[in-house]
């Protein structure tokens, strides 16, 4: 149970300076209802990396990964957040546990399900009564702050997209209401379903949400900018940053 107390609300106020302490109390009340939802294949996961990467190191940088956005969630005011896996549930949650450190309020649960990404999305949200954000778990950059700000937008659609014009986070206050369709440039797609249900949409930009890792070139970025799991498992395995004197670009990646 959350309290709310006036020095709760005061801090609340230096944000949100032009509301009113009961604007404000809503508003952190409908925040921290939000459930979390992330889908986790690992799977052969990120095979785009294949040249760079085995397949047992691109199975564990995925789980470092999502141990990174797990990370961030629980260090917002998210307070329930299920993954979505095509693992075993056992295993998932077993290795989630061994070493990501969650605030203890933090409701989480792993739920199996073998089916295709949208198939099992939109199953799953027409059964939400509360709102919930979809997050990716390839995201590693993505901060407890960055989440905030995204679901503390009013709008009943909230799209953060990826860099190349997927959507990396989605808040849907209206789950139900809604129907997912990733892959390609879904963040257009989701801005189009949004306006044809008549639901207020709001893009939320953010580099760190933006930033998705599927090509080598993406893994710059987690060494650069990343400080959590991603990045530490990145350094272990022998993966650094090059100067490269013949071009332009002013890094590159090597194995070591």
């Amino acid at each position: 149970m959350v309290i709310y107390t006036r020095s709760i609300l005061s801090r609340s106020l230096r944000r949100y300076k032009n509301l009113s302490y009961i604007e404000i109390f809503f508003r952190e009340l409908s925040s921290r209802n939000v459930k979390a939802i992330i889908p986790f294949k690992k799977e052969n996961a990120k095979s785009r990396l294949g040249d760079f990467l085995t397949e047992k190191e691109r199975e564990e940088l995925a789980l470092r990964m999502l141990k990174d956005v797990l990370g961030a969630v629980s260090g917002s005011k998210i307070e329930e957040v299920e993954v979505l896996s095509t693992s075993s549930k056992d295993a998932i949650t077993e290795e989630l546990k061994s070493d990501t450190e969650l605030k203890s309020t933090l409701k989480l649960s792993v739920r199996e399900d073998a089916r295709e990404l949208n198939e099992v999305l939109n199953d799953v949200i027409t059964k939400e009564k509360e709102p919930v954000l979809i997050i990716m778990a390839d995201i590693p950059l993505a901060t407890s702050q960055s989440i905030n700000e995204l679901i503390e937008h009013e709008e009943e659609v909230v799209i953060a997209p990826g860099r190349n014009g997927g959507t990396n986070a989605l808040l849907l206050r209206r789950p139900s209401a809604f129907c997912v369709s990733y892959y390609g440039i879904s963040c257009s797609k989701h801005i189009e379903t949004a306006a044809r249900g008549n639901l207020s949409y709001a893009v939320y930009d953010s580099f760190f949400i933006s930033t998705d890792i599927d090509e080598v070139e993406d893994l710059i970025e987690v060494l650069i900018h990343g400080k959590g799991f991603s990045r530490d498992y990145l350094r272990r395995i022998g993966v650094v940053l090059q100067r490269d004197k013949n071009s332009k670009r002013r890094a590159l990646i090597e194995r070591s």
